[in-house]
């Protein structure tokens, strides 16, 4: 069981492992970040603050330690001439490990890890703003009432700048059910007046058919009557030729 064994392995031997985190230093030192598998950023912070820690006092004693870890000189110039001065007032924490995410060849969780000094960010440079205190000042001096005062016309302000937008609000709801009401009546108006019309027509239309079917109703009377007329004409005219007949 692995109870109570700190450190990882990173599936090296131990020289080799030594080897990695000296040359990740060395790296980190030079260029102020890296960018690392998180396991290596997580034990690289682990190898590489306790070199810090010896850099803020630039002896050749702590010089020769670090060179056993580094073995490499430009690294330790700027760690003893720059970077030491620079984190002097930090009691340790110098890096920092950032997470970028995972790697798209084999999915490992990829890390930023950084010197804080380096990449911090700024404080914003500006007025400092007032300390202000719950209770306010007392009731017998001029500057309160005056302070007092301030806060009161501004209030009234910002009331009659309300007062005068519910007003505009109403007012534009106000036309615009006008403007509804109108429209409706127009609408109205016009949908009576095409009713109106339809009625007449169909009125007209139907007018017009009983007149077309009197004039029919006659003819067909007068061509009634004209044949009973003829029919006793013809029976006469009938008798007489055989009552000839019947002489000859």
């Amino acid at each position: 069981m692995r109870h109570l064994k700190s450190g990882r392995k990173l599936g090296r031997t131990a020289a080799h492992r030594r080897a990695t985190m000296s040359a990740l230093s060395a790296a980190l030192i030079n260029n102020e970040k890296i960018t690392t598998t998180l396991a290596k950023a997580k034990e690289l912070r682990r190898f590489v603050e306790p070199l810090i820690t010896r850099a803020k006092n630039d002896t050749n004693f702590n010089r020769a330690r670090v060179f056993r870890f580094l073995r490499d000189k430009e690294a330790i110039t700027k760690l003893f001439d720059e970077i030491g001065p620079m984190v002097e007032d930090r009691p340790g924490g110098y890096t920092r490990v950032i997470k970028t995410g995972f790697r798209s060849g084999d999915g490992a969780e990829m890390a930023l890890i950084e010197l804080v000094d380096y990449n911090d960010v700024p404080p914003e440079t500006g007025a400092k703003k007032k300390k202000t205190r719950r209770g306010g000042r007392r009731r017998g001096s001029g500057k309160a009432k005056g302070s007092q005062a301030a806060p009161k016309a501004t209030e009234s302000e910002s009331t009659q700048a309300k007062a005068s937008k519910a007003d505009s609000t109403q007012s534009q709801e106000t036309k615009q059910t006008k403007e509804k009401a109108s429209a409706k009546g127009s609408t109205s108006t016009k949908s009576e007046s095409t009713a109106d019309q339809k009625q007449t027509e169909t009125s007209k239309a139907k007018t017009a058919d009983k007149k077309e079917e009197k004039p029919a109703s006659d003819k067909k009377a007068s061509t009634k009557a004209s044949e009973a007329k003829d029919s006793p004409k013809e029976d006469d005219q009938s008798a007489k030729d055989e009552s000839d007949k019947k002489e000859e």
